[in-house]
């Protein structure tokens, strides 16, 4: 019976695609939900080589993308819901449409439980935790409540790699029993001068004292202690150091680990996407794939779905940077620094349910950084006013900066006014109009489309 309600599903999706309305990525595992509530479940336990979970406020796609890259030159393809829809109905259109022994799903942070109980995955990697989406989500603090649980449940049938350099995720290693493996940056050198504004994890998990941080990387992610109970970050099992950021070009690294070390180079850019990598690397370890060979793997790797995407359209190379929380944009805006100025952007910002309604996390972005260092800047979206409020207050040149309701018109100015490069950074549902856009007018194919 299942498989009749999977070719129902898997053929409303491809007349979802052939219509060009989209929904590709979503639709057929909706209806197979409808049709069947516990169809992941039950295409689950066909994957006779386990399941790996990956959730993270920040770079899930990215780094299953990574992991996806790695296990492909061992000539493994596992069932991955690689459009990035990651929530159940995503993980249940990708069961339906693809096949193979093993699966790899990036999911939502809020629904992480209920994907873990229906898989029983073989091993979760969990990247890190930020505010984002307040208006959905909650303080960071409950979702780091929900793993923890979710990890004792799990303790002693599925491994857990974890970034030992965020405290809320870090913490979970106390309940997710032996095997638990970490990973981490170990570079001093590309320490922030101080913890940011908007850094998220401010008390100890064990005892509510404030915590003291040696040295932080990205937002709160960093070296940490409590001077009260005596907590301090794990050592990691694989680490970062020797770190050269080389601005959008990418990055190289030394990889550490008890396989010896490694030289990556990545063609991805800034230290959020380093952690992404050593994610991906300390995961695919689990998985059976040496250090070596995951870390040479990763230096083909290519950006998705406007995750530093890059798209040429005419003379202008377009640079699509996602941004959606204040950790998020001040990396992307700590590698927009390294670029050589003037910097034209295009900047849309949507308060649409998918993007959060509360947009006030702009005001938690140090846009301040890049205010001697841009040159045209348009911006547009259902919030564009503020946004453009925003970088006034930020110190950007008013007079260099344009307010376009519609995001087609908004880009056709950016583009005519660029020195050849253009950036464009858009919130969540903002990336997927643009996408759409550039698709349509055919400057790229549809993310989906395959």
């Amino acid at each position: 019976m299942i498989r009749f309600k999977t070719w129902t599903a898997r053929s409303i999706g491809r007349l979802s695609r052939a219509s060009g309305r989209g929904g590709g990525t979503t639709l057929p595992g909706r209806v197979l939900l409808k049709l069947d509530g516990d169809a992941i479940t039950k295409l689950g336990s066909r994957l006779s080589a386990g399941t790996t979970l990956i959730s993270a406020t920040n770079g899930k796609t990215t780094t299953a993308s990574m992991l996806a890259t790695i296990l492909a030159a061992e000539g493994r393809h596992p069932v991955h819901n690689r459009a990035g829809s990651n929530m159940t109905w995503g993980v249940a259109t990708a069961l339906a449409e693809q096949k193979g022994d093993e699966g790899l799903f990036e999911v939502d942070e809020a629904w992480l439980p209920e994907v873990a109980e229906r898989l029983q995955p073989k091993t979760i990697l969990l990247g890190n935790l930020f505010r984002d989406q307040l208006d959905r989500y909650g303080e960071t603090e409950a979702l780091a409540d929900a793993w923890a649980a979710l990890a004792a449940t799990l303790a002693g049938q599925t491994s857990f790699v974890l970034n030992a350099d965020d405290p809320l995720v870090a913490d979970i290693g106390n309940s997710s029993g032996p095997g638990t493996i970490y990973f981490g940056i170990d570079d001093e050198s590309q320490a922030l001068p101080e913890l940011q504004h908007a850094h998220d994890a401010k008390l100890c998990r064990n005892c509510g004292h404030e915590l003291t941080y040696d040295r932080a990387f990205v937002g709160h992610l960093g070296h940490y202690h409590c001077d009260s109970c005596g907590m301090e970050r794990p050592r990691p099992d694989l680490s970062a150091s020797s770190i050269t950021l080389k601005g959008m070009s990418g990055l190289t690294a030394s990889i550490d680990s008890s396989e010896g070390r490694a030289e990556l180079e990545l063609p991805l850019p800034g230290l959020y996407n380093l952690y992404n990598a050593l994610g991906a690397i300390a995961t695919a370890t689990r998985l059976g794939v040496p250090v070596d060979r995951a870390v040479s793997a990763l230096a083909g790797m290519k950006a998705v779905f406007g995750r530093v995407e890059r798209i040429t359209i005419g003379e202008v190379d377009l640079s699509i940077l996602l941004i959606k929380n204040p950790a998020g944009a001040n990396e992307v805006i700590r590698t927009l620094a390294l670029e050589p100025a003037p910097i034209d952007l295009w900047i849309a910002l949507n308060d649409r349910i998918a993007d959060g309604r509360d947009v006030s996390w702009i005001w938690d972005a140090d846009f301040e950084v890049l205010s001697e260092r841009v040159g045209r800047i348009t911006c547009t979206g259902t919030r564009a006013s503020e946004m453009a409020l925003r970088l006034k207050y930020a110190g950007w040149p008013v007079d260099r900066t344009a307010v376009i309701d519609s995001p087609e018109a908004a880009l056709d100015q950016a583009i005519a006014g660029a020195e050849g490069q253009l950036f464009a950074l858009p919130t969540y549902t903002a990336l997927l109009d643009l996408r759409n856009l550039l698709a349509q007018r055919g400057d790229s194919g549809r993310y989906w489309a395959s």
